[in-house]
């Protein structure tokens, strides 16, 4: 048993599957079973494949208002310079500022491999440069081929510090 809504929309009732399968030939269209775990199920008479392009439309539709979060790669070398660093590091705040995850890795080639702890260093002081809050969601660590952090923005100390600046007044303000 079923529960049957015809093509125009409209319930026909509770009625076996074998006459519901009848009355779906008749019109031509197809039962497409719309609801399962209801007691009865319940199931329409429609254009099977005008209903899957409906669904994947209403689909694409729900996905449009979602922001997709990229991930963002930074990557330096043994060698960067301090100028291209404070380049990298300010590319890395837009991202975040974005909503972006940044990947910042640092790439170790031969027998630059030999001095890891340096390069460990590097990537920490690079992190410590970063003046926007960030969490991380992959901590600091090490690979084959140099180190590499996942970082996002801390919304929670973004919210923080806004809250401090708007409670304290401004200097300028208190001089006058």
């Amino acid at each position: 048993m079923v529960r049957l809504i015809d093509a125009e929309g409209k319930q026909v009732g509770i009625i076996p599957v074998a006459e519901a399968l009848r009355q779906s030939r008749l019109a031509g269209l197809d039962l497409v079973e719309v609801s399962p775990k209801a007691q009865p199920p319940v199931c329409r008479i429609l254009d099977f494949g005008k209903y899957q392009y409906e669904q994947a439309k209403r689909e694409k539709e729900q996905k449009k208002g979602k922001k997709k979060s990229d991930i963002k790669e930074i990557k330096m070398g043994f060698k960067t310079g301090d100028h291209d660093q404070e380049l990298k590091i300010n590319k890395t705040e837009e991202f975040l500022k974005e909503g972006d995850k940044v990947r910042v890795e640092i790439v170790l080639r031969g027998r630059e491999k030999a001095h890891r702890d340096l390069a460990r260093q590097i990537i920490q002081e690079f992190l410590n440069k970063i003046k926007i809050p960030f969490r991380f969601e992959e901590t600091l660590s090490g690979g084959p081929s140099g180190f590499s952090a996942t970082l996002f923005l801390d919304q929670k100390k973004v919210n923080e510090s806004k809250e401090k600046e708007k409670d304290e007044p401004s200097s300028e303000n208190s001089k006058s």
